[in-house]
């Protein structure tokens, strides 16, 4: 059985790319799918100064580690000012510092969600330039806009765009088998 890790790139207990991101783990079958928190990863603001002081914090390498051990990641990003959120960016940047192809080459369904009609398509964008560099191999990838709207746990409200996510995760099943 293959095993995926699926998080949101936010910290928020609220988060709708948590919901979105729960929603896509729950929809894949025949696979374990462990979906992260954030929040259970706490680390101190990535700096220079901290990381020669101190070293890395074991919660990056744990969240590292995680990503190694999985045959693929279901990764949906907040978007704050047209860029990751905080939470997201000082993970990704600890991790960068253990390994600079931090995503390890791993299929990933890349996917945003926002309350406004763009669905977080900058953040989406921006990480689909820059990921790959990382290691990152994005083999499906999907925004939804509207959250509110388009959102339901059953199905999204939208036929187009719930046909959009369901082929995007078939393209991502295919890729991890």
């Amino acid at each position: 059985m293959k095993k995926n890790i699926a998080f949101a790139g936010s910290n928020s207990k609220n988060s709708i790319n948590k919901q979105l991101v729960t929603y896509v783990a729950n929809k894949i079958h025949n696979e374990e799918t462990q979906v992260l928190d954030l929040n259970d990863f706490e680390l101190p603001l990535y700096g220079i100064d901290y990381e020669m002081e101190h070293g890395i914090p074991d919660n990056a390498q744990k969240f590292l580690n995680l990503i190694k051990a999985s045959d693929g990641i279901i990764l949906s990003l907040a978007e704050h000012n047209g860029n990751y959120s905080a939470a997201f960016k000082n993970i990704y940047d600890w991790m960068s510092r253990i390994d600079g192809k931090l995503w390890s080459n791993k299929p990933m369904l890349l996917m945003a969600t926002s309350p406004g009609g763009r669905g977080g398509a900058t953040v989406l964008e921006i990480a689909k330039n820059t990921f790959p560099r990382m290691g990152a191999n994005i083999v499906a990838d999907f925004s939804l806009p509207s959250f509110q709207n388009n959102f339901s746990e059953k199905e999204l409200l939208d036929s187009d765009l719930n046909d959009k996510l369901n082929n995007e995760i078939k393209n991502f099943v295919k890729a991890i088998q």
